[in-house]
């Protein structure tokens, strides 16, 4: 039983990643299609990211009511549906449902997957194990799905909707093996009213305000690299910029992935995850603006790849740092609430870069993101001297 839910659980992470990078993999052929500019398609990202965050906050009770398996073949078949939507869609109106099937598929997913890693994989002795090995599918999701996108339009010659097509089956024959698999009784430990409670605790708002940054800094980077590169092959007369565009981001989600794997290495990662968190903020900062100055496509994969290896143990470590300050039967609603507080970062950042570019080229819109990793350093530091704050008071209480 417990290689199957595994398997499922893997299904599900690596599902949830497809979602996520899916809407910037084909964002310069959606616009193309549809007939929409840069405003239109971050619109799209934003009702995406607005769906998460509804869902995320109902999905969670409906796993503890309901069991996995529902809410697994569920997930998997709405994002398939999404997907295949996407690729027959001719209007907008069709390409706004394809979205919001889109995002309910992936948060049933990210539920699904990372409540069952826990205790699907190594026995369930090591779940931050279990949880960094699944950050490494969700790093492959990544990787894969736009490279997918242009091996298949810009190498194969396949169309659009053949292409994306391709990918809602992969989807589709994920949901088929979930129906076939048993689950075990795994709770969220999510409850709404328990996760409005914790609001007032400065550790939680610290932590979804730093998450409301990071979560939109990193859909800016997955939907807005592609079109980026593309304008910047376009001006240096590149051959299928499309193509090269897509590889670009493929590269970001794998140095996503390598730099996750390699924060996994660090030892006791809860203890200096503040400094990991402002240090990767700076890093983030320069290489933003690094991107946002780039006269060659060099220079500009460079600034990708760094922003991309910046951001990896951002998500994680915020979390990290977050449950180390709480006892683990309260994790799942501490995660829901700064999980679904984050997404907001994910609804304004992205469309505010897609309405800023409405009239010139994306680059000269990043200043902006660059301002926000400047927001989340801050944040950082502002944590780091609670914690520290926080370990002096028992101290000083035996002084006493």
């Amino acid at each position: 039983m417990k290689n199957m839910t595994a398997i499922v659980a893997i299904m599900a992470v690596f599902t949830l990643a497809v979602c996520f990078i899916f809407l910037g993999s084909i964002s310069t052929e959606l616009m193309a299609r549809l007939g929409i500019d840069a405003n239109g398609f971050g619109t799209l990202v934003t009702i995406f990211s607005f769906t998460c965050m509804i869902v995320q906050l109902v999905v969670g009770p409906l796993v503890d009511k309901l069991g996995h398996k529902p809410l697994a073949v569920a997930g998997l078949l709405i994002a398939s549906a999404g997907i295949f939507l996407f690729g027959f869609a001719g209007t907008y109106a069709v390409a706004v449902l394809a979205t919001i099937l889109l995002g309910a598929g992936a948060i049933c997913c990210n539920t699904v997957g990372n409540t069952l890693l826990p205790v699907a994989l190594f026995e369930g002795k090591d779940p931050a194990r279990a949880s960094n090995f699944g950050c490494g599918f969700v790093g492959l999701g990544f990787v894969l799905v736009p490279l997918l996108i242009a091996l298949f339009m810009g190498n194969l010659g396949l169309s659009y909707t053949v292409s994306v097509s391709i990918l809602g089956a992969g989807v589709l024959a994920f949901a088929v093996f979930a129906m076939t698999a048993t689950y075990p009784q795994v709770s969220t430990g999510f409850s709404l009213s328990k996760a409005v409670s914790l609001l007032p605790n400065p550790a939680v708002l610290l932590a979804a305000a730093a998450l409301t940054c990071y979560i939109g800094l990193e859909w800016t980077m997955n939907n807005w690299t592609k079109p980026l590169m593309v304008e910047m092959f376009q001006g240096q007369d590149s051959a299928n910029a499309a193509r090269n565009a897509g590889y670009v981001l493929a590269l970001f989600g794998l140095a996503m992935g390598i730099g996750r794997f390699a924060t996994s290495a660090i030892r006791n990662v809860s203890a200096i995850g503040t400094r990991i968190i402002a240090g990767a903020a700076l890093v983030g900062i320069v290489a933003l603006l690094v991107l946002a100055r780039a006269q060659s496509t060099g220079l500009a994969i460079v600034g990708v790849l760094v922003i991309g290896l910046a951001f990896a143990p951002m998500f994680p470590t915020i979390v990290g740092v977050t449950f180390s300050k709480f006892e683990p039967g309260v994790y799942g609603s501490v995660f829901g609430i700064i999980f679904s507080i984050g997404l907001i970062g994910s609804m304004i950042l992205p469309k505010a870069i897609g309405y800023l570019s409405q009239d010139k080229p994306i680059q000269q819109s990043l200043p902006i993101a660059a301002g926000i990793a400047g927001v989340l350093f801050a944040l950082a530091v502002v944590m780091e001297l609670a914690g520290k704050a926080r370990e002096a008071r028992p101290v000083a209480q035996q002084a006493r």
